[in-house]
């Protein structure tokens, strides 16, 4: 019976390190919360989720004219329809010295994994780091156009796509199909690309948890 319990005891002992070895599966790292920005437009709302993971610098710049509220009032000035539901859609300041602010580092599509699909925002630009405070929507797959490695601009190096349209893109659809005059122009560019009646946006807020 002794030489039973004794077996039994370092049989139990030798079992200890195996189980205390056992420990549970690590906990798998939440996904960050990405912040949101409702665009409140005369056409209705559009709420834009931002890549500040993937896309920081053009991410946070267009925070700041959403915090500073110098995106209230602006319009969407230019609307580019080259199909049915296919195209992009422009809104901002437009060269308006009291709304713009200093130009940012360019983070192209190559570097953040980011791609111009349907619903895609992404800041307008000419030159490399001269990107300010208007920005363009995609309608449809803009990829082949809009990304870096296709040669627009000329740098070849695209445009820096920031986040995307979670809820109202029927809203950004309305806008795209707005009537166009054929003749009218922004600072004498985008003729044949102006609507007839801009569509306003009236506030620019984040949107609270």
């Amino acid at each position: 019976m002794i030489r039973r319990l004794v077996v039994a005891g370092l049989l139990a002992a030798l079992a200890l390190p195996a189980a205390a070895q056992t420990s549970p599966a690590p906990l798998a790292t939440p996904a960050p919360t990405l912040p949101r920005v409702a665009l409140e437009t005369s056409a209705g709302r559009i709420v834009i989720e931002l890549e500040t993971v993937k896309a920081p610098v053009t991410a946070a710049n267009f925070l700041r004219y959403v915090d500073q509220k110098k995106l209230d009032g602006v319009v969407f000035y230019r609307d580019v329809k080259v199909a049915d539901r296919f195209g992009f859609i422009q809104f901002g300041t437009d060269g308006d010295a009291k709304r713009t602010l200093p130009p940012i580092k360019h983070e192209p599509t190559s570097e953040t994994g980011l791609h111009h699909t349907d619903g895609t925002i992404s800041v307008a630009r000419l030159g490399l780091g001269t990107a300010r405070g208007d920005f363009t929507i995609s309608v449809g797959d803009q990829t082949a156009s809009l990304d870096a490695g296709h040669g627009q601009p000329e740098d070849g190096q695209g445009y820096a796509a920031f986040g995307h349209v979670v809820e109202g893109m029927d809203v950004v659809v309305k806008i795209l199909d707005a009537p166009v005059s054929p003749t009218a122009t922004r600072r004498g560019a985008f003729q044949g690309q102006v609507p007839e009646a801009p569509v306003t946006v009236v506030s620019a807020r984040r949107v609270k948890d």
